[in-house]
């Protein structure tokens, strides 16, 4: 049984897990314990049958959560739930346009947010080739894509897969974008900015804490900046 109480040994668990805990980092990270991959079975870790790198499109789609490099720029996943108020706190109570018209976002940021906004959900190499993010065209684009998922502006809606000629999923799966309200839309537009910014950062740690009473409280708020 891993630290936080549960083994992961079927796409259940994991979708029960990220149901149950909030916040769940997919990689090991700075907090010992707070990740999948640490409360996984090793054997489907890396294993030949389908684990949670086949189940994070299924996850994502099942819980209606957010999946995006949101702790130290590493994939986690936030349920439905969670998501408004920690979105709120990273965003500074900001949506996108007031942020750049506030001088607070670079103009490459709003470039590519545009164009991800208008097209959603888009693919990685889809959104490249729309923005010219290609060799000799804009560079920068893994960076501002981060930035992005970070401050909760942009989340990974979906993976998808190339199939063999009987159907099964083979090779990585390349990550689908979108906006948070476009993809969770009420439950997300309605309560995103229900708190002060303040107010949604405390109401994260104090989940966190719960969550993870063996952590000091500083390794918290480290991982939340």
């Amino acid at each position: 049984m891993g630290q936080l109480g549960f083994t992961i040994k079927t796409k259940q668990d994991l979708v029960d897990a990220v149901e149950r805990c909030g916040f769940l980092p997919l990689f090991e990270n700075s907090i010992p314990g707070f990740s999948v991959e640490e409360n996984v079975d090793p054997a489907i870790w890396f294993g030949s049958e389908e684990g949670p790198w086949e189940w994070k499109g299924p996850v994502i789609r099942e819980t209606g959560c957010a999946y995006g490099k949101f702790f130290e720029q590493k994939a986690a996943f936030i349920s439905r739930e969670w998501f408004p108020d920690f979105a709120n706190y990273r965003r500074d109570g900001y949506d996108f346009d007031a942020r750049y018209d506030d001088g607070l976002a670079p103009f490459r940021d709003k470039e590519l947010y545009d164009l991800l906004d208008e097209t959603v959900p888009v693919m990685t190499g889809d959104l490249r080739d729309k923005g010219q993010y290609r060799k000799g065209g804009k560079k920068g684009f893994e960076g501002i894509i981060t930035r992005l998922q970070a401050q909760c502006y942009v989340v990974i809606s979906d993976f998808k897969y190339k199939q063999d000629k009987h159907g099964k999923q083979y090779g990585w799966g390349v990550a689908e974008y979108s906006t948070p309200e476009k993809l969770m839309g009420e439950a997300f537009t309605k309560n995103v900015y229900a708190h002060t910014q303040k107010e949604s950062y405390g109401r994260v740690l104090g989940h966190l804490k719960e969550l993870l009473p063996w952590v000091d409280e500083a390794a918290i708020r480290k991982i939340l900046r």
